[in-house]
């Protein structure tokens, strides 16, 4: 990545605690300059360290100051007319990414070369990997970060972690594949080349059991790479007696086939995974 000037840090974090100070022509470039970064891809929001993922909570404190900055105004897309704080992210050919109408990506989103979106929508902080496909009616919340050669199936909803600043965003790792109307929300981290399988719903609550072998094991805030998982019903008593709640089952792992593409039909036949 690009190095960015460590002041803008120390204007934006000043500008987040005292809003007063937005009116410092300083202070505003360093937003302006801060999101300029972020729609560039020289800059995110979270970033994978040798410990996990790092989130840079000053990134969106940036964010927050550019919506407070930003005055409504109409936009007009051919047939279209919008209205709103952020403008459409612009120059797709240079960028070597695909947008099909009437696809939207906001301003302060990346997509790497490579990208493809169908008619989604792709929110400001937000980071596309190359080779990533974001399928028709897809969301990608505003800071979820989604890696290389991903696959966001048709109606797949992944949340947007923009408060509190220091919260984990959404993090879908490399080569995940997300099945139709999956919910991925409240800073869940899905690690490598896992598969999801449709319909599933993952929060930071949402009890993750992998029942793949003899001893039920629990994950919860994070799927482990490579899992194979569907929607499950957990029982629970209650006062009024026992009923289901929602769960997500880890039933299988994916193959350490050289060939990715193999690897994840082979698992959605061998584990019949729907999509």
């Amino acid at each position: 990545m690009t190095s960015v000037d460590p002041s803008l840090q120390t204007l934006v974090e000043g500008a987040f605690a005292d809003r007063s100070r937005l009116t410092d022509p300083a202070v505003r470039a360093a937003v302006e300059r801060t999101i300029a970064h972020l729609d560039r891809g020289e800059l995110r929001v979270a970033e994978k360290s040798s410990e996990g993922w790092v989130t840079l909570a000053w990134v969106k404190q940036a964010i927050l100051l550019y919506f407070a900055l930003r005055n409504m105004e109409k936009v007009e897309v051919g047939p279209f007319e919008y209205h709103d704080k952020i403008p459409l992210k612009k120059n797709l050919p240079e960028a070597g990414v695909r947008v099909v109408p009437p696809g939207v990506v906001r301003y302060g989103a990346f997509l790497e070369r490579g990208a493809i979106v169908m008619p989604g929508y792709v929110n400001i902080g937000a980071h596309v990997g190359s080779g990533t496909m974001v399928d028709t009616w897809a969301t990608v919340g505003s800071c979820a970060q989604i890696g290389k050669d991903c696959h966001l199936a048709g109606g797949v909803g992944i949340g947007g972690v923009l408060e509190p600043p220091s919260a984990r965003p959404v993090v879908v790792e490399d080569g995940v594949f997300v099945g139709s109307r999956a919910v991925i929300v409240e800073g869940m981290l899905v690690e490598r080349e896992a598969v999801i399988g449709a319909g599933v719903v993952l929060t930071a609550s949402t009890a993750i059991l992998d029942v793949s072998g003899p001893k039920v094991v629990e994950h919860r805030g994070r799927v482990p790479e490579r899992s194979v998982v569907i929607p499950g019903i957990r029982q629970k008593t209650f006062p009024a007696g026992d009923f289901g709640i929602p769960c997500a089952l880890i039933i299988g792992k994916r193959s350490d086939a050289t060939d990715r593409k193999v690897s994840l039909n082979d698992a959605l036949r061998d584990f019949a995974v729907p999509v």
